[in-house]
């Protein structure tokens, strides 16, 4: 009922407006009608009054009667609201063309009569239509005039003026009955108020809920902070605990009120529940009868009097000597913060600390009202602790598992749609609870039961009666959120262009106060928590619970509908829908389509008002939206996506109604905009942000002489002509002047009186003078936020400029490219803006520049291209003694003639300064940074005479960049961390407290000392620091010393050398003083030269091999040597590394034979300890075997990659049992010739994972072929019988220049068939962690043994140069499908595979396949099974 009353109340009111516009009224009132329009508006008034007033009172009776009345008067004036709109439509366009075919006879003239007349024979032989429908103007997008515009409507005035008599008549004839029953009503129920009709449920300290599900850590903190913490010391602290309804807020307060330790802390606890009715003296009672009289005190009945002092005087003398907390619990409304004092004032006058009061409310609002502290945001469970106490909800105390009942599944998804909320908990477990069937569950979470759940304490019901006391314009704003779908991120703005083309907002009248009235409905639905403020510092944004997101959905069930996924039913949709909207994913299936064939004969699609889109889609599903939607007349907001004009809907240009139009599409070939939007008069807000045609408009576009927001790129804008026209448009990003094209002149600004924003306008060159150039009066535009001014290089008349005074109010202001001498007066001589905040002033040449010091606000300075500028500074334009006080951030930038930034000592004349930008000021050479306090961030580019002083130059900075012209960079400084390069400055090491990691090169002016001071440094890298080398860089005993004491400090340390010249025994010594480093690495990018050899990298250095140790260490766990081909780990009593024994990664990495030493004989002793858990080992031509590694069985993570000589000797299976990451394969075991890879047939080879598993293998011509290896033959001249022998370690490979060249076998297919011989002695868990296997052998891989232990873990599989295998036997493509997790599988390098596995298809886990220099046979078959299957990715090079 009392939604019913609120819909005829928001419709007539809509009505009754329409009647208001003067010529609408004029028409009404006019004979052709024959109405007493006086009497109608009276009988319509009357009626809304009545309306009016029932809604302030409290819930009307239901009568069905009245009900179905006023459902039938919504209807009839929806169709009065419609028609009026069109009649207004054609008095616009009749405004616009000239004409007067909707206007109203005057006076009874004879015009009126005749075009009255020539109307009705029209309308005679055949015009049936009604009003615009009985247009001869053919129904397309694109349909235009010789002129180039689009065809106007036309009226039937006879239609027309029978249409409004009819509705108008209808309206009269529903009022009376309406009004007189509404008398009736109001007689039998006298008027409440309605925080006197919520009748909220009595809360008690007592607990209710004897667990506390999840909120641990925020209990345990507010506990804390209650006893001991923050509020210990205060006389009085409020705390308040706000949320959404039933979040848990109450349930939260009673545990911490019945804590014992809450019990032990305050001697006096009073709870109160205050609900609706905030009464200072009603609550000043009910907390006195909770604390005990004091001894001699008056009256035995203080609390029954009502006078409000006599009971703060009570409350305070038994309060005076006791620490208390107090419990406002569902606190609904406190009028004013007076009010709150008032009732706080007796808590104050106590002489004990520590004192609480405790408030709960859903309402932000009030927490911002009462709260001193930081208030507690109750939020949905955790994940984890929902779950939790879901089954709790549904089983009790009951030992019932769920986890092990056979509804678990459908349970886990009922409980995602229950978002966590505890209240929602509760209202479906009562409703799971009492029948544990699996079709009962279905039913709930498919119908959403909860949803209908009546009692006062389910989850609707409890979020609904915060509705329920919300403003009648707030429930409408609200219940049309309803229409975006879950989880939308509401834009401020987007969501009020919604309100107000639906009519909920009036946007008549001043900008200024529409704005506000639209921004307070977004904070009061923020204040009453219906909506949340984004986080987002880019722009302002709102979000919604997604509870309350389908609360909006249930109390505008009969009017809003929002549709999403493709299993909604038509059938479901109430015939009295609206307002639509769709969420289309993906493509759309059969039972979608019949749905929406049913949905057009299920609703009134004619009488829609609101139709949005969400999602892409293609253009079959865009014809069957077409098609359902081809009927709707009276849409008011449209939210389409388009993929051509001709996908635009049906009738579309006939959209008279459309306040808000939202078009998004791909790129399109269309050149422009379709013609028809010049037809839409009534439009408000037009959104092209994501429309991607091409920039052209339609030439009359200002037609839509109502347009306030045009959403769209620039290049839009500034195509508009006779822009002057849409004088009600809030923002315009560009406006072109142009000489020869009418539309274009600067007098069209002048016409916007409604400007704001941001605006910038082009081709001043063009303005002929002042007087032109005042035509625009921007001076009159106080709403403009930034102006930007930009000339072309042409030589102007220097007085324009004066001409386009912008108004005070100005924020920010651009002047660029004047080509004047003069700069405008009201920038340089008489300085008019209070406001400035932004000056960019760019390419300009004037005698005398704008006394910036003179700009009180001005907070950004940005000045390029400055003629004639040589000094700058504090007083510069004649202005003494004026400091920058708001100044944060300035550029200067292209200016060669500027000498010094000059000022004076000690005065600090930038205080707020926090980014300085020189760049290209090439003569530049001092900066005031001393003078700059608050400096943050500085950046130099291209200034190479500009002298620092100190860097940083205070402890605030926080980011340096200093770079030389075409150079490396000089200075970086950021995130905690410097690196230097060839700077000659000081640097101030007193600024970098915070610095966690130095990198410094030819640096002059920085010591050792200065380093050592450094008690933040958590790392250091020091590379070719010439002029530091003779004392201390290359001094071992200050490595030893002073950076030694320094890095003893360090706790997480890393150190990275990088181009050093220490080697050997003095590197050893230099590392060892540093026993604290957790991680080390070190290069000395070793050079070759054309034949490959090492050469010295440092001039005058011979090349020779150092050995370098490392003594023990307990906290290095990271170490790195790349490309240090001069040093060797020598083989001796210390064991190579076996000292650092915390040490868990290792990589060595291109240093030629770094464990050379360890290559001779079968040494116990091993270089590595067993605490490594990742080894890496890349370009080692060491001869090695792998018995070095077989004390290594903590490994998780193995590379063996380019290690020529490594054996599988003493091999250890174990040490792979615990990998997750293996990779071992050679990349140079190829022979290349020109442009050609050379490769053949393996003659008679044996398999190299045959071992016994092969017993047939048949013997070749070769003398002796060693177990597992082969011979490949290359070249077309070649027999396999060429080759006499395979020797343990190499293949014999013939070249086709008849050259031969030894290379490597495949180690991995060694160590492979060793895994494969042990894997039936293997435990049940081994091998099954490896999830990552790169090897240069397919064969080895692909057998039952390996694969059946890798199919759940094993995800990428790379194939890196395989030699042997030409195509996959049946037994190799068996033991790959057993791979059933594999996700990626790469081949590359596999120069004489021909085929691809014929399985891939069956391997339902495989997401991408790689294909990497392999044959054209695999690129062929790659390319086919791409297409064959779409939705798995392969790549190819």
């Amino acid at each position: 009922m009392e939604t019913a009353l609120g819909a005829a109340n928001w419709v007539l009111g809509n009505v009754l407006k329409k009647l208001s516009d003067d010529l609408v009224a004029a028409y009404v009132a006019s004979s052709e009608l024959g109405l007493n329009f006086t009497r109608i508006r009276t009988e319509l008034s009357y009626t809304l009054g009545l309306l009016h007033a029932a809604q302030g009172r409290d819930a009307v009776c239901y009568n069905p009667g009245l009900q179905r009345l006023l459902e039938d008067l919504n209807r009839i004036a929806d169709e009065a609201e419609d028609a009026l709109d069109e009649l207004h439509y054609f008095m616009i366009q009749d405004e616009l063309d000239g004409t007067r075919e909707a206007t109203s006879e005057v006076g009874g003239g004879l015009s009126g009569h005749a075009r009255h007349g020539r109307h009705a024979v029209r309308h005679t032989v055949g015009n049936w239509l009604p009003c615009f429908s009985c247009s001869r103007t053919q129904d397309n997008a694109y349909n235009k005039t010789n002129d180039g515009r689009v065809g106007a409507l036309q009226f039937d005035r006879v239609a027309m003026a029978k249409r409004i008599k009819s509705l108008i008549e209808d309206i009269q004839t529903l009022c009376a009955p309406v009004s007189n029953l509404l008398q009736i009503n109001h007689s039998s129920y006298p008027t409440a108020t309605k925080a006197a009709s919520l009748k909220r449920p009595n809360t008690s300290s007592t607990i209710t809920q004897d667990k506390l599900y999840g909120r641990g850590t925020i209990f345990e903190q507010t506990i804390f902070d209650m006893t001991d913490g923050a509020y210990r010391s205060e006389v009085l602290s409020v705390l308040a605990v706000v949320g959404p309804g039933g979040i848990g807020k109450t349930t939260f307060t009673q545990h911490l009120y019945n804590d014992k330790r809450i019990e032990e802390h305050f001697s006096v606890r009073v709870w109160v529940c205050v609900s609706t009715n905030f009464d200072v003296v009603k609550l000043t009672q009910e907390i006195l009868k909770c604390i005990l009289a004091v001894e001699n005190e008056e009256s035995s009945r203080a609390h029954e009097t009502t006078n409000l002092d006599q009971l703060q005087k009570y409350v305070a003398q038994r309060l005076k000597s006791k620490r208390f907390l107090v419990v406002l619990d569902d606190i609904w409304k406190c009028n004013s913060e007076s009010e709150w004092k008032n009732l706080l004032s007796p808590f104050t006058k106590g002489e004990t600390k520590g004192n609480m009061v405790l408030v709960t409310t859903r309402f932000p609002n009030i927490a911002q009202v009462v709260k001193k502290t930081n208030p507690i945001k109750l939020q949905g469970l955790e994940p984890d602790e929902f779950w939790e106490f879901f089954q709790a909800c549904i089983f009790g105390d009951t030992d019932v598992e769920l986890e092990q009942h056979d509804l678990i599944d459908t349970a886990k998804d009922i409980a995602k749609k229950l978002k966590c909320s505890p209240l929602a908990a509760k209202t479906v477990g009562r409703l799971l609870k009492n029948n544990l069937s699996r079709e009962h569950w279905v039913e709930v979470l498919e119908r959403k039961e909860w949803e209908n759940q009546k009692n006062e304490d389910d989850i609707m019901p409890a979020l609904k009666i915060s509705y329920d006391y919300l403003p009648f314009h707030l429930k409408k704003c609200f219940s049309y959120c309803a229409l975006f779908p879950e989880d939308h991120i509401f834009d401020g703005l987007e969501i009020t262009r919604l309100w107000i083309a639906i009519g909920i907002t009036d946007s008549s009248g001043e900008n200024r106060e529409v704005n506000n009235t639209r921004s307070r409905y977004l904070d009061e639905l923020v204040d009453v928590g219906f909506l949340m403020k984004g986080d987002d510092n880019l722009h302002q944004h709102y979000v919604m619970h997604d509870l309350l997101h389908e609360l909006s959905q249930v109390v505008s069930s009969e009017e809003c509908m929002n549709i999403s996924g493709s299993c909604f039913r038509a059938d479901g949709i109430p015939p009295s829908i609206r307002h639509l909207s769709i969420n289309i994913e993906g493509k759309l299936n059969e039972y979608y389509e019949r749905e929406l064939d049913k949905l057009k004969e299920r609703i009134y699609v004619r009488n829609l008002r609101t139709l949005m889109f969400f999602g892409e889609y293609n253009r079959g599903i865009i014809s069957i939206l077409n098609e359902t939607f081809k009927e709707m007349k009276s849409l008011r907001v449209l939210f389409i996506y388009v993929d051509s004009i001709e996908s635009l809907p049906c009738h579309f240009s006939k959209l008279i109604h459309l306040r808000y139009l939202k078009i998004r599409s791909p790129l399109l070939l269309e050149p422009s905009l379709p013609s028809a939007l010049s037809r839409f008069y009534h439009m408000k807000f037009l959104d092209l942000t994501h429309w991607g045609g091409g920039y052209g408009v339609p030439s009359d576009i200002s037609r839509l002489v109502n347009l306030r927001h045009f959403l769209a790129q620039k290049e839009l804008h500034c195509n508009i002509p006779e822009i002057g026209n849409m004088k009600y448009l809030q923002e315009l990003k560009e406006f072109i002047v142009k000489k020869r094209i009418v539309g274009f002149e600067l007098r069209e600004l002048g016409k916007l009186r409604e400007l704001g924003g941001t605006l910038t306008i082009r081709n001043l060159e063009n303005v002929g003078n002042k007087d032109e150039a005042h035509e625009a009066k921007l001076v009159l535009k106080r709403n403009l936020v930034s102006l930007r001014l930009v000339w072309g290089q042409q030589t102007v008349a220097s007085d324009v400029v004066d001409g386009l005074q912008p108004h005070p109010n100005l924020r920010a202001l651009s002047i660029i490219n004047h080509g004047g001498t003069i700069g405008p007066s009201w920038l340089c001589t008489d300085v008019c803006f209070e406001k400035l905040e932004f000056l960019h002033l760019e390419g300009v040449s004037w005698n005398t520049l704008p006394p910036f010091g003179m700009i009180p606000y001005l907070t950004e300075l940005k000045l390029k291209k400055i003629a004639g500028m040589h000094q700058f500074g504090p007083d510069y334009g004649g202005v003494k003694d004026k400091c920058f006080t708001h100044l944060k951030k300035i550029v200067l930038s292209n200016m060669p003639g500027l000498l010094e930034w000059v000022a004076e000592a000690d005065c600090q004349s930038f205080p707020r300064l926090e980014i300085i930008e020189c760049i290209d000021c090439c003569n530049l050479s001092t900066l005031p940074t001393s003078e700059c306090p608050s400096l943050c961030v500085l950046q130099i580019f291209g200034c190479p005479k500009l002298s620092l002083r100190l860097i940083p130059c205070t402890s605030k900075t926080t980011y340096i960049h200093v770079v030389k012209e075409f150079s490396d960079k000089l200075i970086h400084y950021e995130k905690n961390e410097l690196n230097v390069n060839g700077y000659y400055g000081a640097l101030d090491f007193d600024n970098m407290d915070k610095v966690k990691k130095i990198s410094i090169r030819d640096v002059i002016q920085t010591s050792r000392t200065e380093l050592q001071m450094q008690n933040s440094l958590r790392g250091s890298c020091a590379e070719e620091c010439d002029s530091m080398s003779s004392e201390e860089y290359y001094s071992d005993t200050c490595l030893t010393s002073e950076f030694g004491d320094s890095v003893r400090s360090i706790t997480h340390g890393r150190i990275s050398l990088n181009e050093f010249r220490l080697c050997g025994e003095s590197l050893s010594r230099a590392l060892n003083c540093f026993p604290a480093l957790s991680e080390l690495e070190i290069s000395y990018s070793v050079k070759y030269n054309r034949e490959h050899k090492r050469v010295p990298y440092f001039v005058g250095t011979e090349y020779h091999e150092q050995g370098v140790q490392f003594l023990s260490s307990s906290s290095l766990q990271k170490l790195k040597v790349s490309n240090c081909g001069n040093l060797t780990l020598p083989v001796d009593n210390r064991g190579g590394l076996l000292g650092l024994t915390s040490l868990e990664s290792l990589t060595i990495e291109n240093c030629g034979e770094m464990l050379c030493q360890w290559s001779m004989g079968e040494e116990i002793m091993k270089p590595f300890p067993t605490s490594l858990r990742e080894l890496t080992i890349i370009g080692e031509s060491s001869k090695l075997a792998m018995s070095l590694l077989s004390n290594l069985t903590s490994l998780t993570h193995l590379e063996l990659v380019d290690c020529e000589n490594l054996t599988k000797d003493g091999f250890n299976p174990h040490i792979v049992f615990g990998l997750k990451k293996l990779v071992i394969y050679n990349v140079s075991k190829w022979t290349r010739s020109g442009n050609h890879v050379h490769f053949g047939i393996v003659e008679n080879h044996r398999d190299p994972t045959a071992g016994d598993y092969n017993e047939n293998r048949e013997e070749n011509d070769c003398d002796s072929v060693t177990e597992s290896h082969n011979t490949v033959v290359l070249g077309d001249n070649t027999e396999a019988n060429d080759c006499d022998s395979v020797t343990e370690s190499h293949l014999s490979v013939v070249l086709g220049d008849n050259t031969e060249e030894k290379i490597p076998c495949s180690v991995a297919a060694d160590l492979l068939v060793e895994v494969a011989r042990m894997v039936n002695e293997m435990s049940a868990g081994s091998f099954y962690q490896l999830e990552h296997l790169e090897v240069d052998t397919i064969s080895a891989v692909l057998v039952a043994p390996i694969c059946s232990r890798l199919a759940t873990t094993l995800h990428t599989l790379s194939f890196r140069r395989d030699r042997w295998v030409e195509k996959f036997t049946e037994e190799q493509e068996q033991a790959l499908e057993l791979l059933t997790s594999l996700q990626k599988l790469t081949f590359e390098g596999c120069y004489g595979l021909q085929t691809l596995p014929e399985g891939l298809h069956r391997l339902r886990s495989l997401e991408e396949l790689v294909i990497v220099d392999c044959t054209l046979e695999l690129f062929v078959q790659g390319k086919e099974l791409k297409a064959r299957h779409p939705g798995l990715l392969v790549t190819m090079w």
